[in-house]
C-alpha cells in the first residue's frame, strides 16, 4: 500500500436476493475507486446477498450462488487495482457465518466472521448464523486492519482484541437501519472504540429500503481521538475516497467530505420517501394507488409517493359518501392539483345501497352502528383493490401509528394495501411532516417545490366522515395526549399507573391500553411500513393475540 493509503467508502444500495445486481454495484464501485487511485474498497454488511436476508440465507442454492459471486469478485482483484473488503453469508466447516471477506490478488485473503450477533428488535441473527471467535487483525498490503461487522462495534471486547493483535485501524461494515436518534448513538459508540483503542474508525453503512427497514447510510470516519474527519450524507448512494496519512506511526484520516446531520422531520420524511421508493421499484410495481380523502394522512402519503416516484406514477382516488363534506372534496382536489397527480372520483353511495339491500332482511331489527361505517370503508377498499388489480398499481394504505395502535382502522377497508408509509408515524408527527414538507424542498425529491398539503387539511379537525358531524376526538383523547400515552405504552413499556402519574386520568390510560391490546389482531394483518422509531409494530413488538394481562 502507498505511504498515504486511500480507502473508498462504498455506501451503496443492494437488494436482498439479487446477487447479480449487487455484484454489479460492487464492480461499479471498484471501477470508480480505481479511477480515483484508491487502494481498498469497503462496503456495508452482507452486501453480496443484501441485508437482512432472513431465512433466504438458509437455502443451499442461495449459499452456493453467494459463494460463486464472491469468487468472481476476487478475480477482479487480479489486475493489481483496489482490493475489496465486502461481506457475505459464508459457509465454513458446515457453519454459516455473517462474514467480512478481504479480496486481493485474485484470492480471498481473509474471512472474518461476525462475533456479536444481535438478537433484539428487528434482528434475530442468532437463529441464522454461528458467531465467530474473537478475530485477529488481517494484513492488507502491509497494514494491519481490524475488521468488524456492525454489532461487533457495539461491544468493547472485539475492538480491544483487535488492538492487542496490532490492528492499525478499525474498519466496520454495517447494516444499521434508520431510527430516530440512531446516528448519534452510532457516532458515540464509534468514539468510545476509537478512544479505548487509540485507533481510527472507518464506519460504512449501507443505504436503501428493504421491506420495513430503511438503511440511511451516513457513513463516517473518525481519528483515534474520536474526531469526525469525514461524514457522508444520508439516504443517498455514494462512493467517497478517504485518504490516510501517518502521525507518529498512527494512521490518521485526512479531512474530507463533511455534511450536517439532518433534523428529525427531514430525516423521517426522507426515510419514508426512500422506503416507499425502494419497495415499489425493487418489487417492480409500475406505480401506486392511494385513496385521497381530503384528510391529512392521505395528503402527506400522496406527497411522499410523488416525491419518491414522481407524479406520473401516483394515481389517487376520491371516494365520497353522503357524509363526505364539501370541504373534503375541495381539499382532495386541491392536494391532487398541487402534486400534479391524476385524481378519479368514484362515489360509494351505490355500493352502500347495494349492501343495505343485500343485508336488509338480516339487519331489519338492528339499528345502524359501526357495521354500516365499516361497510363504507370496505367499499372503498374494494374499489382501490379492483383498480390495483386492473392497472397493476400497488395500493398504499394511509393509517398512522396512532390509529393503528388503538384499532382506529377497518380490516379489509382502509387497511387494504401493499405498503403503509405512515405505519410507524404518530399523528402529531404527521402534522409536523406536513409543515416541514410545505416549507422545505431538498435534492432527490421528485415532487414540486412549495406547498403540497393544503393548509385547510392541516388545520381542520380530523374525521373519518363515516357518519354526520363525526370527529376523531368523539372516541379518542386529543392526539397530543394520546400519542404521549402510546409512546409510554409502546416504546417505553411503562405501567399504566406510571403513565397516569404524568397527569392523565387513570381510566383514560386504561382505556387506551385496552384499545392497544385488543387491536393486535388487526396489526397482524396490516401491510408492512417504514420503521422510524425504536419500537415499530411487527418484529420490534411481538405481543400475543390472546392476552389476558390487563395492567
Amino acid at each position: 500500500m502507498t505511504d498515504q493509503p486511500t480507502i473508498a467508502i462504498a455506501q451503496i444500495n443492494p437488494t436482498v436476493g439479487d446477487i447479480a445486481a449487487n455484484v454489479e454495484l460492487i464492480r461499479d464501485a471498484r471501477a470508480k475507486a480505481q479511477e480515483l487511485g484508491c487502494d481498498l474498497v469497503m462496503t456495508g454488511e452482507l452486501v453480496v446477498s443484501g441485508y437482512p436476508p432472513e431465512d433466504l440465507v438458509l437455502k443451499k442454492s442461495f449459499q452456493t450462488a453467494v459463494k460463486d459471486a464472491v469468487l468472481d469478485l476476487a478475480q477482479l482483484t487480479l489486475d493489481g487495482g483496489p482490493g475489496l473488503l465486502i461481506s457475505a453469508p459464508w459457509i465454513d466447516d458446515a457453519h454459516l457465518y455473517n462474514a467480512a471477506l478481504l479480496l486481493d490478488g485474485g484470492k480471498i485473503k481473509a474471512v472474518v466472521p461476525k462475533c456479536a450477533l444481535p438478537n433484539y428488535g428487528v434482528f434475530d441473527e442468532k437463529r441464522l448464523f454461528t458467531p465467530g471467535d474473537q478475530p485477529g487483525a488481517v494484513t492488507f498490503r502491509g497494514i494491519k486492519l481490524g475488521v468488524m461487522t456492525c454489532e461487533d462495534m457495539w461491544v468493547p471486547d472485539v475492538a480491544q482484541t483487535l488492538m492487542k493483535d496490532g490492528a492499525e485501524a478499525l474498519l466496520v461494515l454495517n447494516g444499521s437501519p434508520f431510527e430516530l436518534g440512531k446516528s448519534h448513538i452510532r457516532i458515540d459508540l464509534a468514539r468510545e472504540r476509537a478512544r479505548e483503542t487509540g485507533l481510527p474508525v472507518v464506519y460504512v453503512n449501507q443505504v436503501g429500503g428493504q421491506d420495513e427497514l430503511v438503511f440511511d447510510g451516513g457513513s463516517f470516519v473518525m481519528n483515534e481521538s474520536g474526531e469526525i474527519k469525514v461524514q457522508l450524507p444520508v439516504f443517498e448512494s455514494r462512493i467517497e475516497p478517504v485518504s490516510f496519512g501517518w502521525d507518529n506511526d498512527t494512521l490518521a484520516p485526512q479531512p474530507g467530505m463533511m455534511v450536517d446531520i439532518l433534523d428529525d422531520n427531514e430525516a423521517i420524511y426522507k426515510a419514508l420517501v426512500l422506503g416507499l421508493k425502494d419497495y415499489v421499484n425493487k418489487n417492480y410495481f409500475p406505480g401506486v394507488m392511494i385513496g385521497l380523502s381530503g384528510g391529512v394522512d392521505s395528503a402527506i402519503t400522496a406527497a411522499v409517493a410523488v416525491d419518491a416516484l414522481g407524479p406520473d406514477r401516483v394515481h389517487c382516488v376520491m371516494m365520497p359518501s353522503p357524509y363526505t363534506s364539501k370541504e373534503s372534496l375541495e381539499d382532495a382536489a386541491e392536494a391532487a392539483q398541487l402534486l400534479g397527480v391524476k385524481l378519479d372520483t368514484i362515489p360509494i353511495q351505490p355500493a352502500m345501497d347495494a349492501f343495505d339491500g343485500l343485508l336488509r332482511e338480516q339487519f331489519v331489527q338492528h339499528a345502524a352502528d359501526t357495521t354500516e361505517e365499516n361497510i363504507q370503508a370496505r367499499s372503498r377498499g374494494l374499489i382501490l383493490m379492483a383498480m390495483s388489480n386492473k392497472f397493476g398499481y400497488m395500493v398504499v394504505s394511509t393509517g398512522n401509528k396512532s390509529e393503528m395502535s388503538v384499532g382506529y382502522a377497518t380490516l379489509y377497508g382502509d387497511m387494504c394495501g401493499g405498503y403503509n408509509v405512515l405505519k410507524d408515524v404518530y399523528k402529531t408527527r404527521v402534522y409536523q411532516l406536513c409543515a416541514w414538507r410545505n416549507a422545505h424542498y431538498t435534492g432527490g425529491l421528485l415532487g414540486p417545490q412549495g406547498t403540497v398539503v393544503p393548509e385547510r387539511i392541516i388545520t381542520k379537525a380530523p374525521s373519518a366522515e363515516l357518519k354526520p358531524d363525526q370527529t376523531d376526538q368523539d372516541t379518542l383523547p386529543p392526539y397530543a395526549d394520546l400519542d404521549d400515552m402510546l409512546y409510554c405504552l409502546i416504546e417505553k413499556e411503562m405501567p399504566v399507573a406510571d403513565i397516569a402519574a404524568r397527569g392523565y386520568d387513570l381510566e383514560t390510560v386504561q382505556r387506551v391500553w385496552r384499545m392497544l391490546d385488543r387491536a393486535e389482531y388487526k396489526r397482524r394483518q396490516a401491510p408492512p411500513g417504514v420503521k422510524i422509531t425504536s419500537r415499530a409494530f411487527g418484529r420490534d413488538r411481538r405481543y400475543p393475540l390472546t392476552n389476558g394481562f390487563t395492567a
